[in-house]
């Protein structure tokens, strides 16, 4: 049983350095090249992909794609979840990082990115699009911790991606920075003390070889 966790390539905000969150940024042309590797190593590894999950925004869907084409599996089924979009990023959206740390510190904006609880300043009102109009609004946050992050990334281990696994796909998960540290914090055990030391690379997959008790025996990076 194998998963294959990959974060979007280069974003517009990733390249301009401002909070992203659900804002639905483009891929660089960096970005584009970031996921066409990406797909050529998978290839290259002899893994053969059965179904990809994806974000619902265009950094994340663009790059799964990519990744498929390139891997020639553009075949597969293709499944899009809000579970996997970004953190919430709440009032911080569309902010310069740089521009926020001189506001209010390296330290809080250290807090703000890379801490499990820590929540950012609320957005007032989300003005979203219309591919959020069949959730209920209280669904919908106004702000996440990756805390929060994790409670919407972890059903989608239970109910989607578990399954899959269990009949024997090679499962590709095209997220972002936070969702994956959510996913790999609760897959690896990582203490919530310590999930700042995660890094999700852009665009840079992680196989993971699952036995049948769903223990990780193989963790590998190309």
């Amino acid at each position: 049983m194998k998963l294959i966790l990959v974060r979007h390539g280069e974003s517009e905000a990733n390249f301009q350095n401002y909070w992203t969150g659900w804002l639905d940024v483009d891929l660089t042309e960096k970005g584009i090249e970031q996921a066409k590797n990406a797909g050529k190593k998978i290839k290259a590894a002899g893994l053969l992909l059965d179904v990809a999950y994806e974000s619902v925004l265009k950094r994340s869907i663009k790059t799964a794609k990519i990744i498929l084409q390139e891997a020639e599996a553009s075949f597969v089924p293709e499944y899009k979840t809000w579970r996997l979009n970004e953190r919430h990023y709440g009032a911080l959206v569309g902010k310069n990082k740089d521009v926020i740390a001189q506001d209010f510190g390296a330290d809080q904006v250290k807090k703000w990115r890379r801490s499990f609880d820590e929540v950012p300043p609320l957005v007032k009102a989300n003005h979203l699009d219309r591919r959020y109009d069949l959730f209920d609004s209280s669904l919908i946050p106004r702000g996440e911790s990756l805390h929060m992050t994790s409670q919407r990334v972890i059903p989608l281990w239970q109910d989607e991606l578990v399954p899959n696994m269990r009949d024997g796909k090679t499962v590709l998960v095209c997220g972002h920075g936070n969702s994956l540290r959510a996913l790999v914090q609760f897959l690896e055990g990582v203490p919530t003390q310590q999930v700042d030391k995660i890094d999700i690379p852009n665009a840079t997959p992680m196989i993971y070889t699952f036995n049948s008790q769903l223990e990780i025996v193989q963790k590998e990076v190309l």
